[in-house]
């Protein structure tokens, strides 16, 4: 019970969302989602590529062969490139320091799939800003109830909104995530020339998107899970008809002297629950013939049958 209590508590899931959050925002703002390397000619050498180059005649520090006996692989180069959310780097081959140049993945992007990705950018924006009003209410909620403990009822409402908001941007994350890699499948595929990957593969910022999708969820879990428990199992359920029930006396009442079961030797004797008469005559048994006149019964009533005959003429 005690793990249980943890990580439904409101600090766990703070901390969880505001890693979601940090890692979120590194990832969208990365280019190392994919990384690959593509194959392509070797250029022509020039003052700032002398190495890895096809030979020019006429330059100054160019050999003599005025033929390139490269066969294979050897007739090209591997630059490595890496594609983010916003933009796309690769090596630049016309030089023999380091140097990469960037670009905007939409501009790479075919014209069919523009639109979703404008529409997957515009996801993972929602998905950042669903979590930084996360974060901004189960903050709330902490403040709330570490400095008026009498006004709980806020913070369970900050509580309650914080984890619809937090579920929310969890599912946007998702679709988003898997929206930017079919657009990305789709330019590998349909892209540009110069935009030939000969072989790629996933990078670090696309795996980070996913743990933080995964604490994202989790933490929407664990404050709707506390919200749950708090709020509505807490809360006072409709009475249903038991509650209504009136529970039987622990002893009898007593008898009045007027019960035909009324017994002056013994006033403890308890009547059958089932007896309840209206009338101390209206429980007595049918007279038979032979029997002996029934106990109680006034002299004044008895009649004979003679008595019967005369009143009916």
């Amino acid at each position: 019970m005690t793990i249980l209590q943890r990580i439904r508590s409101p600090g766990l899931s703070f901390a969880q969302t505001v890693v979601s959050l940090a890692l979120g925002g590194a990832a969208l703002t990365s280019s190392y989602w994919c990384v690959g390397v593509q194959k392509v000619p070797k250029p022509l050498c020039s003052l700032s590529r002398q190495r890895r180059c096809v030979p020019v005649p006429g330059m100054a520090n160019a050999s003599d062969v005025l033929f390139s006996w490269d066969t294979g692989d050897d007739r090209f180069v591997f630059p490595e490139f890496h594609v983010g959310i916003f933009y796309c780097c690769q090596e630049n081959i016309y030089t023999d320091a380091w140097e990469e140049k960037c670009r905007s993945f939409h501009s790479l992007t075919p014209q069919s799939e523009k639109a979703m990705m404008w529409l997957s950018v515009t996801m993972e924006l929602m998905y950042m800003g669903l979590l930084c009003l996360s974060c901004l209410l189960l903050c709330l909620q902490l403040c709330v109830g570490a400095c008026s403990p009498a006004g709980r009822r806020w913070g369970q409402l900050f509580n309650a909104f914080a984890a619809i908001f937090t579920v929310l941007a969890g599912l946007i994350g998702m679709v988003a995530h898997m929206m930017f890699m079919q657009v990305f499948q789709t330019t590998v595929s349909m892209g540009p020339e110069d935009f030939k990957p000969h072989s790629y593969g996933y990078s670090w910022a696309f795996y980070v998107a996913w743990v933080g999708f995964t604490l994202c969820m989790a933490a929407g879990v664990s404050t709707l899970n506390s919200y749950t428990k708090k709020v509505l199992m807490a809360a006072r359920r409709y009475p249903s008809a038991s509650d209504y029930t009136v529970p039987y006396p622990d002893s009898p009442p007593p008898l009045s002297h007027l019960s035909p079961y009324y017994d002056p030797h013994s006033p403890a004797a308890i009547p059958p629950a089932h007896a309840t008469p209206l009338s101390p005559l209206s429980r007595l048994p049918p007279p038979s013939p032979g029997d002996s006149p029934r106990p109680g019964r006034p002299e004044s009533l008895r009649r004979s049958p003679g008595e019967d005959d005369d009143m009916l003429r």
